[in-house]
C-alpha cells in the first residue's frame, strides 16, 4: 500500500493544477506553469526520503513479536542417510547417467536449468557457485526441492529476527566424464555418484550470501543451525534424504518422489 504522505503530496499537486487550470490569460498560464513545476520539485525531493522511511518501517514490522528459538541440532547424527539410500531414490525419479555434458539436451527425462549464478541477483532464493565438475541441471522434483529449501531458509531467518541470506549450491549434475575427472581429487566422487541422476545437489554450510549488505552480519553457527532445521523438516516430511559431509563442508541432498 502506498504511504499516506505520498498520496497527500500527489493529491495536493493534482488539486493545485486543477485550480490553476481555471485561470485564463497568458500571464496566468505562466504563473500556473511555475507553480506546478515548483510542486513537482517538492514531490520529487520528498519521495525518496518518504520511501526510505517506509522501508525502515517495513523492516521493523518484519521483526515484530518474539523471535522463534534457534535449535542447534547434532548434524552428524541427524543427517546420516547413506549412499545406497540416496542412490535408490535417485534411480526412481532421475535420468539415466550421461557420458558427457553434450548429452544433457537428450537426457532420458527433462532437466531444468537452475539459475542464480554468483553475481546474478535473480528471483531465486539460492546462489549457484561457479561449477567446475558439474552442470546446473536438475529434474523437476529436485529443482522444486532446492527452491523450497531456499524459501524456507529465508522465512525461518525472518521468524528468528535474523538478516536475509541465500544458500550456496556447490555441486549439481555430474556426467561420467565429470566423475572420472573429480575422482582424482575427491574420494567421494565414486562411479556410483548420485549426482549423475539429476536428483542430487550439495549446499554449503560454510558459505552464505547476505542479501542486504547494509544489514548486520549473522553468526555462522546460527545460519548453519537454521539451514539444518529446514532440512530436518523436509526430511521428516519425506521430501529428501540428507548426508552431512564434513570433508566437503556441505549438506548432500537427494530429492525423493514428490507425491
Amino acid at each position: 500500500m502506498e504511504n499516506l504522505r505520498v498520496k497527500i503530496l500527489i493529491g495536493a499537486a493534482m488539486l493545485l493544477c486543477f485550480v490553476l487550470g481555471t485561470c485564463v490569460g497568458r500571464g496566468c498560464e505562466d504563473s500556473r506553469d511555475e507553480v506546478v513545476e515548483g510542486v513537482a520539485e517538492v514531490v520529487e525531493e520528498q519521495l525518496p526520503e518518504i520511501k526510505e522511511k517506509d522501508k525502515d518501517k517495513d523492516n521493523e514490522k518484519a521483526f515484530t513479536g518474539k523471535p522463534n528459538k534457534i535449535v542447534y541440532l547434532n548434524r552428524k547424527r541427524e543427517f546420516n542417510d547413506m549412499n545406497d539410500t540416496h542412490l535408490a531414490a535417485a534411480k526412481l525419479i532421475g535420468i539415466k547417467p550421461l557420458a558427457k555434458r553434450e548429452g544433457i539436451p537428450d537426457a532420458s527425462r527433462p532437466l531444468h536449468l537452475i539459475c542464480g549464478n554468483m553475481g546474478f541477483w535473480g528471483p531465486e532464493p539460492y546462489i549457484v557457485d561457479r561449477l567446475t565438475h558439474s552442470s546446473p541441471y536438475l529434474v523437476k522434483d529436485a529443482a522444486d526441492l532446492l527452491y523450497e529449501i531456499g524459501v524456507n531458509f529465508q522465512d525461518s531467518l525472518r521468524n528468528k529476527h535474523l538478516p536475509a541470506y541465500r544458500v550456496v549450491v556447490t555441486s549439481v549434475l555430474r556426467t561420467d566424464a565429470d566423475v572420472k575427472s573429480l575422482s582424482k581429487r575427491n574420494v567421494n566422487a565414486s562411479e556410483r555418484s548420485v549426482h549423475c541422476y539429476g536428483t542430487t545437489f550439495d549446499i554449503s554450510y560454510k558459505r552464505f550470501v547476505k542479501i542486504d549488505e547494509n544489514s548486520e552480519d549473522a553468526r555462522d553457527v546460527d545460519l548453519i543451525a537454521v539451514l539444518a532445521e529446514v532440512l530436518r523438516d523436509l526430511k521428516k516430511a519425506g521430501r529428501c534424504y540428507v548426508k552431512y559431509e564434513i570433508k566437503q563442508a556441505c549438506f548432500h541432498i537427494t530429492a525423493r518422489k514428490n507425491g
